[in-house]
């Protein structure tokens, strides 16, 4: 009566060992393969009976050889094996990542483990790690050439700084340069002050954050708009300010004058010709966080086109000679820096809006 039930089991249970997807196999205390499923066979690209002729350890991948023993003599101490991963080498030389779950069955000297292919995973994992690699080098590549560009800037500046105060206004005679002389001076003194800011963050350990400050989005704002007075006065912007909302937020000097200046010269520079460039900013709350809403009504640009590629590195959408590509980089890099957000709207020959919400 045994004998037929035991039959009757493997009729039954044979179905699901020969047609599993799965890799089924069972082995020996001695390191043989004693049976294996059809899953194997073509994953390996080993008829059974070369898979069961073998050392297992001979279709192991050779670096994972050590590991794997070390794992099996566990087992056969009768401790159950599970999500270990190691590398086969197929027929045709491939390398494949497996996951194995195996319980030894101590009476019969056995071991009965199933395996799923993980290859492609791995694949992406390692895609993924060697991106990061590559992403936290550029990154280290960017923070020396910030660095390099910051200090090498400072000596023509202070050259210009002192040229500047030298200058003896009691011998010009233009009105034109009179006037123009304390605009270069205060330019001048901004982006000296803003090397120097820029300098202090890029010299900081990696281990800190930049110092956050309460400041006055006017008073801050003030300070980039005279920094590029004659540029504006070019071409005519028209500014809209309203901080009436929210006239101070909790951030970064450096970084948010670097916000302002990015936003509005990139305004200029991707202006329309046929209308006065209007550039708004405004402030709001919205659900319990401060908002900077900074909006234009310049070229834009197609969001089906450009969307997830808009504050990328190098990321150019309209053919501008002055355009590098780096501008929208640093404003997301600023405030998602310091834990805000940053949204955008555009529509072709309407206009680009931002919306900055600040981490509080």
């Amino acid at each position: 009566m045994d004998k037929e039930l035991n039959t009757a089991q493997k009729f039954k249970l044979d179905p699901f060992f020969e047609l599993s997807p799965y890799l089924l196999c069972v082995a020996g205390y001695d390191g043989y393969f004693k049976r294996v499923n059809p899953a194997v066979c073509k994953l390996l690209g080993y008829s059974q009976e070369e898979l069961l002729q073998k050392p297992i350890s001979d279709f192991i991948y050779q670096e994972d050889k050590h590991l794997t023993k070390v794992h099996r003599d566990s087992l056969i101490r009768n401790v159950p094996l599970l999500d270990f991963e190691n590398r086969y080498v197929t027929k045709g030389g491939e390398v494949v990542w497996l996951s194995w779950n195996s319980m030894p069955y101590d009476s019969e000297q056995l071991v009965y483990a199933i395996a799923k292919n993980i290859t492609h995973k791995k694949r992406i994992e390692e895609g993924r790690e060697a991106l990061l690699a590559d992403l936290a080098e550029a990154n280290k590549d960017l923070k020396q050439l910030n660095y390099t560009t910051s200090h090498d800037l400072r000596s023509p500046v202070n050259n210009l700084l002192t040229i500047v105060e030298l200058l003896d206004n009691s011998n010009i005679q233009s009105k034109v340069a009179l006037e123009l002389i304390p605009i270069l001076k205060a330019a001048t003194e901004n982006l000296n002050q803003t090397l120097n800011d820029y300098l202090n963050i890029l010299s900081q350990k990696e281990s800190q954050t930049a110092p956050i400050e309460k400041l006055d989005l006017k008073e801050v704002l003030s300070t980039v708009v005279n920094s590029i007075n004659s540029l504006a006065k070019n071409v005519n912007v028209q500014f809209e300010i309203d901080f009436s909302e929210v006239t101070h937020i909790k951030f970064n000097r450096a970084y948010l004058e670097s916000v302002f200046l990015n936003l509005i010269t990139n305004s200029i520079k991707y202006r329309r010709l046929d209308v006065v460039p209007v550039i708004s900013i405004s402030t709001t709350r919205s659900h319990n966080t401060n908002q900077l809403v900074f909006s234009d009504n310049g070229l834009g640009f197609d969001m089906n086109k450009v969307k997830g590629k808009i504050f990328g590195l190098h990321q150019r959408f309209h053919n501008h000679s002055d355009s590098k590509g780096i501008g929208l980089y640093l404003v997301h890099s600023h405030v998602t820096s310091l834990g805000g957000n940053i949204e955008v709207e555009s529509e072709v020959n309407k206009g680009t809006k931002f919306t900055i919400s600040f981490n509080e």
